[in-house]
């Protein structure tokens, strides 16, 4: 397996249990609201119910967020090798690797770290279209762009 193809599984895992913790979030918050008795204090009650309809939406925009993170990242093509940055590249520089999909954080494969990071990001704004041999400036310093894969 590549070295693109096992950060697009890790990026994809770690997309895939965000998606579920949120699903979890708001079948929970469903339940609540499902259970939730009139009680004799009826303001309480109101307000309970306000708070678990706010917790939905919020777990509800969060879910929306992440259905399109999965849509980006379902367009990484692994086995293509671009000569400039774009979507889905892996970017060696003298400072960091980055993999250009989604934002995943820190990701290690063989001993390497990458920092797995979306294409709109101000560092991945600045690498798209660049290619090795190209320097970038990113908060006053200097990354040179070693290779491209």
């Amino acid at each position: 397996m590549t070295i693109k193809q096992q950060l697009y599984n890790q990026c994809f895992e770690f997309v895939e249990n965000r998606f579920l913790i949120v699903q979890k979030t708001i079948n929970e918050i469903q339940e609540s609201l499902l259970s939730e008795t009139k009680s004799t204090a009826g303001d309480k009650h109101e307000i309970g119910r306000a708070m678990l309809q706010l917790e939905r939406e919020k777990a509800g925009n969060q879910l929306s967020e992440i259905v399109k993170v999965k849509e980006a990242l379902s367009k990484i093509d692994t086995s293509k090798s671009l000569k400039s940055i774009g979507l889905g590249s892996v970017v060696y520089t003298r400072q960091a690797n980055y993999y250009i999909a989604v934002s995943a954080g820190q990701l290690k494969v063989e001993n390497n770290l990458f920092y797995a990071i979306s294409a709109s990001t101000p560092i991945g704004q600045l690498l798209i279209g660049k290619t090795a041999g190209d320097t970038i400036i990113f908060r006053e310093s200097s990354f040179k762009i070693i290779e491209v894969l």
